[in-house]
């Protein structure tokens, strides 16, 4: 896993970012032939996130160390 936290967020940054994980998941997949946009880890992101975005779970302490670096916690 990384996790990048930015300063600035600027166009440069943005597209940097997003260059850098669409490399990733791409040579990920690659690597360990499978398909890195199945159905079931979109689903498992989205459940998380919205549990990172209503507040009151609780996650491991590098988790919440992350989320209380971005202030959500």
């Amino acid at each position: 896993m990384t996790t990048i936290l930015c300063d600035i967020l600027d166009a440069k940054t943005l597209g940097a970012l997003i260059a850098f994980y669409e490399h990733r998941t791409f040579a990920n997949a690659v690597l360990m032939g499978i398909n890195p946009f199945d159905q079931f880890g979109v689903e498992l992101g989205k459940d998380l996130a919205r549990k990172m975005d209503q507040g009151g779970s609780r996650f491991d302490a590098s988790t919440q160390g992350l989320l209380a670096a971005a202030g959500y916690a």
